[in-house]
C-alpha cells in the first residue's frame, strides 16, 4: 500500500472529470485524476459528438444554459482545432411539422444574438433551386429549409485530449483506478483505490466526484457526504449507417413522435440520434434496443428514402436528469453541482452536464476550490484555465 498527499482527487475520467482535473492543475493545485475504465469509455464517448449551444433547449426557455455553450463553442474553436470544427446544419420544414417556419426564424435569431453576432452566427434560408442538393432530402409538402452553423467533435478524443493537457500541467493520472471508499481524514480525505490489484491511499482536501452515471454509487463510498440528489439515468442511442447522406447536419423531426433527431456524417458513414428511454440497469452496459434502432431508422428513412439504410453499429450513453414530473427532453440540461458546505466544501460532486459546457462546469468547481484550498503555494500567481487550455489528438 502506497500514499500520497494531493490539495484535489477526481474520480470520474469522463470530460467533466477531465475538465475539472485541468482546470485545477491549471490554477497550481496538486491533482489526481481516477478513471476505473479509460478517458471517457463512458457517456463521453457515446454523445452526440456536437459542440453546440442547444437550439433546442430555447423551446424550454433555457436561455443561460444556451449563452453559455455558445460563449464555449467560440473558444473550443480558437483551442481545440481541429477536434472542433465547423459544420452547416438544415433544418427541414414541412406542412405538418411542429415548429412552423416563423418559429424556427425566431429561435434562429436569438440563437445568433445569444451568440453574440460571432462568426458562426449565420443563418439563411435555402433557396428552392438548392434542394436537390441536400443528400435526397424529401420534397413532398417541403415547405422551408432553414442552414445554420455548429460544430461537431470527436467526444472520446477530445476527453483524452483534455486528460492529456491536465497531465502536461501535473495532474496525477490513473486509468483502470476503481476508487473503494473514502473517510474524512485531516483537514480532508483519505480516499482508498484499486488499480493493478494494488491498493493505495491519497489524502486530499477535497474530492470532486464526475463518475457520471456512477455518481450517485460513488457517492455512496464518500464517508460523510451529502445524499444524491433525485436524478434519474435516461438512455440515448445512436445508429451508425453505411456511407454519407451529407456533408452537413441535418435537425429533423421523428416522425413517430415529433421529437429532435440529428442526421450527421461520421467520418465516412452517417450518424443518426438521439433517444430518451428510461434506463434502471447497470451503467456499465447501455444498449441501444430493437425499439429505438426502429425509431431512427424510421426517421431516417422518411426524411432520405433513397438512402440504402445499412446498419453498421449502435451504442447508448446515459445522461443524468434531475428526476421531475416533465418529459425527459423538457428538464433542465445544466450540470447539477452539489457541495457538502457551500462555503468550505470538501466534497463536489457533478450530476450531468454537456459536453460542449465542461470548462465553464470546471470554472464553477474551480471557483469553490478556493473557498477551501485558499490560492496555491507555487509561488506564482495562478493563470486563467481560460487561456491556457492546449487539447492535442492523442
Amino acid at each position: 500500500m502506497t500514499q500520497n498527499d494531493f490539495d484535489v482527487v477526481v474520480g470520474g475520467g469522463g470530460i467533466q472529470g477531465a475538465g475539472c482535473a485541468q482546470a485545477a492543475a491549471a490554477a497550481g493545485y496538486r491533482v489526481c485524476l481516477l478513471e476505473q475504465n479509460t478517458w471517457g469509455s463512458g457517456t463521453s464517448s457515446r454523445s452526440s459528438k456536437l459542440i453546440h449551444g442547444g437550439l433546442r433547449y430555447l423551446e424550454t426557455f433555457q436561455f443561460g444554459l444556451v449563452r453559455k455553450s455558445l460563449n464555449e463553442r467560440k473558444i473550443l474553436l480558437r483551442i481545440a482545432r481541429p477536434l472542433v470544427h465547423p459544420v452547416p446544419f438544415y433544418i427541414p420544414v414541412y406542412a405538418h411539422s411542429k415548429h412552423p417556419s416563423w418559429k424556427i426564424f425566431v429561435c434562429l435569431s436569438l440563437y445568433s444574438l445569444l451568440g453574440g453576432f460571432d462568426s458562426l452566427a449565420r443563418f439563411r434560408c435555402v433557396p428552392k433551386h438548392e434542394w436537390g442538393q441536400l443528400g435526397g432530402l424529401k420534397t413532398a409538402h417541403l415547405k422551408q429549409v432553414f442552414q445554420y452553423w455548429d460544430t461537431q467533435t470527436d467526444d472520446q478524443l477530445l476527453t483524452r485530449a483534455v486528460v492529456q493537457s491536465a497531465q502536461k500541467l501535473g495532474a496525477s493520472v490513473h486509468q483502470y483506478a476503481n476508487v473503494m471508499r473514502a473517510e474524512p481524514y485531516a483537514s480532508g480525505y483519505q480516499v482508498t483505490y484499486i488499480k493493478d490489484e494494488t491498493t493505495y491511499q491519497l489524502n486530499c482536501r477535497i474530492i470532486v466526484n464526475a463518475a457520471g452515471p456512477w455518481a450517485a454509487e460513488l457517492q455512496n463510498r464518500i464517508q460523510s457526504a451529502p445524499a444524491a440528489p433525485q436524478v434519474e439515468l435516461v438512455q440515448g442511442a445512436h445508429i451508425e449507417l453505411a456511407g454519407r447522406v451529407s456533408d452537413g447536419i441535418f435537425y429533423i423531426e421523428s416522425p413517430t413522435d415529433q421529437r429532435a433527431v440529428f442526421i450527421m456524417p461520421w467520418h465516412d458513414n452517417t450518424l443518426v440520434g438521439t433517444t430518451e428511454t428510461a434506463f434502471s440497469g447497470d451503467p456499465a452496459t447501455p444498449q441501444a434496443t430493437d425499439e429505438e434502432v426502429a425509431y431512427l431508422l424510421e426517421a431516417i428513412q422518411h426524411y432520405f428514402p433513397d438512402f440504402q439504410a445499412k446498419l453498421l453499429n449502435s451504442f447508448a450513453g446515459l445522461r443524468v436528469l434531475p428526476k421531475l414530473t416533465e418529459s425527459f427532453s423538457a428538464r433542465p440540461r445544466d450540470t447539477l453541482v452539489q457541495y457538502d458546505n457551500e462555503h468550505k466544501p470538501t466534497v463536489i460532486t457533478l450530476y450531468g452536464g454537456k459536453l460542449t459546457a465542461y470548462r465553464a462546469t470546471a470554472d464553477t468547481v474551480l471557483n469553490k476550490m478556493r473557498l477551501t484550498l485558499g490560492q496555491p503555494n507555487t509561488g506564482k500567481e495562478s493563470q486563467s484555465t481560460r487561456e491556457i487550455y492546449v487539447c492535442k489528438p492523442v
